[in-house]
C-alpha cells in the first residue's frame, strides 16, 4: 500500500529462498574501502552488502540505482564495486534527508527516547558547525574534530568514531583541502546512529 500510494507500478519482493540457495558459497568482497569506519567494528558487514546488492542488481538489471549519503561509506563502496565489476549501472548518491530538527532520518530513530533524541541533535549541529568553520577559513582540523567529539560526549553520546576522510577514496586526511567527508558513528543509549557532512575547499 505504501508503494502504491507513492506511485509505484511494480514491486520486487522476492522470498529469501529465491535469493539464497541453501548451499550458497559465493560472496562479493572488497578490500580498501571496507576496512575503516563502520568496517572496523563490523568486519564482514560490507561483504554481505556487496553480495546482496550485486544479486539485486543482477536480478533487476537497473539503469540507475540510488543510495543515500547518510551511509557515506556504503554509497562509495557500492559505487566502487559497480566500477570495478563493470556493472552497466549509474550510481546516484542522494543527499541526507533530515527531520525538521536536523536529525538524519533513520529507522533507528524510533528506538531513541525523547531525551536521547534531543541529545542526538549534537551530531547534526556539531557537523554543521564544523562545516561553517572550515568554510570561514579555519584550518586546525585536529582541534575542530576534538571539539566535535567533546560536544557529542557532553550530550551523553558514546563515540564509535569521528573521522575526516577524502569523500571518494575514504582515505584519512589530516589537512583541510579538496573534497572532504566527516563521518561519525555514535551511541545514544543502545542506539547507534551515523551521520556525516561533505565539505569542499
Amino acid at each position: 500500500a505504501l508503494c502504491e500510494n507513492a506511485g509505484a507500478a511494480l514491486l520486487f519482493n522476492p522470498e529469501p529462498s529465491e535469493m539464497y540457495a541453501e548451499d550458497a558459497c559465493t560472496f562479493v568482497d572488497m578490500s580498501g574501502l571496507t576496512g575503516e569506519l563502520c568496517g572496523k567494528s563490523r568486519p564482514i558487514h560490507f561483504r554481505g552488502v556487496c553480495t546482496v546488492v550485486s544479486k539485486l542488481f543482477l536480478a533487476t538489471l537497473p539503469h540507475i540505482a540510488v543510495f543515500g549519503q547518510k551511509d557515506g561509506q556504503q554509497a562509495r563502496i557500492i559505487k566502487r564495486m559497480v566500477r570495478d565489476l563493470n556493472f552497466p549501472i549509474r550510481i546516484v548518491i542522494s543527499p541526507i534527508i533530515r527531520e525538521a530538527d536536523g536529525l538524519a532520518r533513520s529507522s533507528r530513530n524510533k528506538y531513541l527516547s525523547e531525551e536521547e533524541h534531543r541529545n542526538a541533535l549534537s551530531l547534526s549541529r556539531g557537523l554543521a558547525k564544523l562545516k561553517a568553520e572550515i568554510e570561514s577559513g579555519r584550518t586546525d582540523l585536529a582541534a575542530m574534530l576534538a571539539e566535535l567529539r567533546a560536544s557529542i560526549e557532553a550530550s551523553s553520546g558514546v563515540v564509535d568514531y569521528i573521522e575526516a576522510v577524502d569523500s571518494e577514496t575514504l582515505e584519512p586526511i589530516t589537512e583541510i583541502g579538496g573534497s572532504m567527508m566527516f563521518p561519525v558513528a555514535v551511541y545514544f543509549g543502545k542506539t547507534r546512529l551515523i551521520d556525516n557532512i561533505l565539505v569542499e575547499k
